[in-house]
């Protein structure tokens, strides 16, 4: 097996490598190649990828380069994990939503648009790569938003793609440690969109363990620390657990007075956390993951891409949460949009578990946001400023009709130079 890793020079990386080195025997790995056009970050993180494998003689080399159609050559999955214009253009997103006072976050609201807009061109010119180079391949989508580039790459790319988000494996262990069994026993079902979706259900092997789980949370809810978190009643009143972003949604006037209090930007915190990290990194006798990395966020990226991956290559039809066509799972949202849901992985990728209906709670931001997604996959492939308005419009998050084409203008001048589409 050959896997090439888009954005090899990510602070992320050493987490995938732990993961695939747990599975190379199984996955008869052969090789990873890590690409990326920062050379100097490629030389850390990678050097540092190496020394992990051979220190753990896993069987499989890691190489390096900045030619990605070099790398595409015989690849059996390519993983997207890269940031167009780095932690700068993050921290930029943020800003623009205090600027306006709207939430500024990097996968949701404006900042989550900005960053689309930057990414799908990058994911589309990897699909053609693809199907030139590698039409055997299967794309693996960790690019925020993971659920906005994989509808993108879906419904443009022209090969397979799954997108891949921590959030649901993170919340399986959540789960599981509040409840005190062991993570594998249990199973959530996680309904919606990336980063915005609810857990309807929980069985805990294969029992229902619903009531109980939405108990110890409300419970966990009562006694958080955390100044912004989710009411108890709400989720008496939901009975579902909310993912952590619909607080974006849910709680939006709070949102946006923590960042007016002059609370730092999430990018300058992950640029601090990204310096110690390189700079660990680049310790030649360092040949294990260092414990900065969790201060990084995406714990459990390892765990979820690998066993995706071996899902993929072993056919075991495991269940993953992950992002893929609707198909009729969910009845009340159309086949053919991308969702975030549990599905049954083999070798002929990804088959979502039909479900109920969503509640009209839930179906009616669901739709808002999807619409908003449609929207700015219209803007980012063709260019379409009233396209690109009409989304900030949809978004629940945007601004509203007399401020739309200032932020838009604003989005355009803070991105110059990283919107293709809108600069020709």
């Amino acid at each position: 097996m050959k896997i090439v890793v888009i954005g090899g020079g990510s602070t992320y990386t050493p987490e995938l490598i732990k993961g695939l080195i747990a599975r190379s025997p199984i996955l008869n790995l052969h090789e990873v190649w890590l690409v990326d056009p920062d050379e100097e970050r490629l030389r850390i993180v990678g050097s540092f990828a190496q020394r992990m494998v051979s220190h753990a003689n896993a069987g499989f080399r890691v190489e390096l380069t900045a030619d990605r159609q070099l790398a595409l050559e015989d690849a059996d999955y390519v993983v997207t994990q890269f940031r167009v214009g780095g932690q700068q253009a993050r921290r930029n997103d943020e800003l623009l939503g205090r600027r306006h006072r709207l939430v500024g976050q990097e996968t949701t609201g404006v900042g989550g648009f900005a960053k689309a807009l930057r990414t799908i061109p990058v994911a589309l010119d990897i699909a053609r790569d693809m199907r030139a180079i590698a039409p055997q391949a299967i794309l693996l989508n960790f690019t925020n938003p993971a659920g906005l580039v994989t509808e993108a790459v879906a419904r443009h790319g022209g090969v397979p793609v799954i997108g891949l988000c921590n959030n649901a494996i993170n919340a399986q262990r959540a789960i599981a440690r509040m409840v005190n069994v062991p993570p594998e026993q249990v199973f959530i079902e996680q309904v919606g969109l990336n980063h915005l979706n609810w857990i309807r259900r929980v069985t805990i092997n294969g029992d229902d363990a619903t009531d109980a789980v939405l108990e110890a949370y409300v419970e966990h809810l009562r006694h958080d620390e955390d100044p912004i978190h989710f009411p108890p009643r709400l989720i008496q009143m939901l009975r579902a657990i909310p993912s952590s972003y619909l607080r974006y949604f849910y709680l939006t006037p709070q949102i946006i007075a923590q960042q007016e209090s002059g609370a730092p930007t999430r990018a300058d915190v992950v640029m601090d956390v990204e310096r110690r990290l390189l700079a660990r990194y680049a310790d030649p006798t360092l040949r294990e993951m260092p414990p900065e990395l969790m201060e990084r966020g995406g714990a459990y990226y390892s765990t979820a891409a690998a066993a995706l991956i071996e899902s993929l290559h072993t056919g075991d039809n495991a269940i993953h949460v992950v992002n893929t066509r609707n198909n009729g799972a969910i009845p009340n949202l159309d086949d053919d949009v991308v969702v975030e849901m549990p599905c049954t992985v083999g070798k002929h990728g990804a088959t979502p578990i039909p479900v109920a209906p969503l509640e009209p709670i839930f179906h009616g931001l669901t739709c808002q946001v999807k619409a908003y997604e449609l929207l700015t996959v219209k803007a980012a492939v063709e260019g379409d400023e009233d396209a690109a308005m009409l989304a900030l419009l949809t978004n629940p998050l945007g601004p509203d009709a007399a401020r739309v084409e200032t932020v838009w203008e604003d989005i355009k001048r803070t991105n110059r130079g990283l919107l293709p589409t809108f600069e020709r």
